[in-house]
């Protein structure tokens, strides 16, 4: 279910979405171009990775790497992810 006021401001889909994503058992290296399906609620929906803006630390979230080409497992990232 999706709440909002039909009236004044009706809910979007969204074109895409910034997102924090840690990797936890994946083989191998994901790139951007890779499409999970994500799991909301009762939603599964797959989505692409658009972009991996940035490699961070998963407990402080400061930036470790800038515009990685590849993440793994254990990493945490910012990625910019597309619906489809």
């Amino acid at each position: 279910n999706v709440a909002g006021d039909s009236k004044s401001d009706p809910p979007k889909e969204a074109k895409n979405f910034f997102a924090q994503v840690i990797i936890l058992n994946h083989p191998g290296e994901i790139k951007n171009g890779y499409a999970p399906v994500l799991d909301c609620h009762t939603a599964h929906i797959a989505c692409k990775f658009s972009e991996i803006k940035e490699k961070c630390d998963r407990r402080s979230g400061k930036t470790l790497e800038e515009n990685p080409k590849a993440v793994k497992s254990g990493d945490a990232a910012m990625v910019t992810l597309v619906p489809s």
